[in-house]
């Protein structure tokens, strides 16, 4: 029994630990012609394969980072990032601008119609508009 006890505690303390991977969405200005746009659509902007809009990415390393390029893209953060460093090397492409956190996302976003971002479904408000949930 005390061996049951040890083993579940060890098991909540592991849970506590994990991080919590909020529901991202993918958002624009609420001015932006576009009102939805499919996984393809997405993608083509934070691949750098069309500049119609400006990605705008969460800081390197972060969980909501990690967690929509590999919903969106199926790439992992290396593989992204080395896909930028040769279209940026190439003169192809500039990097994406990034942001703090979700909140500069928004504010960023909320500030220019071309402009293409993924924040935390909880942070979404009338001042950007959900065009795609990966």
């Amino acid at each position: 029994m005390k061996h049951l006890i040890k083993t579940g505690i060890a098991a909540a303390a592991l849970l506590l630990t994990l991080p919590a991977m909020a529901e991202v969405v993918v958002v624009a200005n609420p001015k932006a012609a576009e009102s939805s746009m499919t996984k393809d659509q997405v993608a083509q902007f934070f691949l750098g394969r069309s500049s119609a809009m400006s990605p705008i990415d969460q800081p390197e390393g972060t969980p909501v980072r990690a967690e929509f390029y590999k919903k969106v893209t199926d790439k992992d953060a290396s593989q992204v990032k080395s896909l930028w460093s040769k279209l940026v090397f190439t003169g192809k492409a500039t990097m994406p601008k990034e942001a703090a956190d979700s909140a500069a996302v928004k504010k960023m976003v909320a500030s220019d119609p071309k402009a293409i971002g993924y924040i935390e479904k909880s942070a979404v408000d009338a001042t950007v508009k959900v065009i795609y949930t990966p």
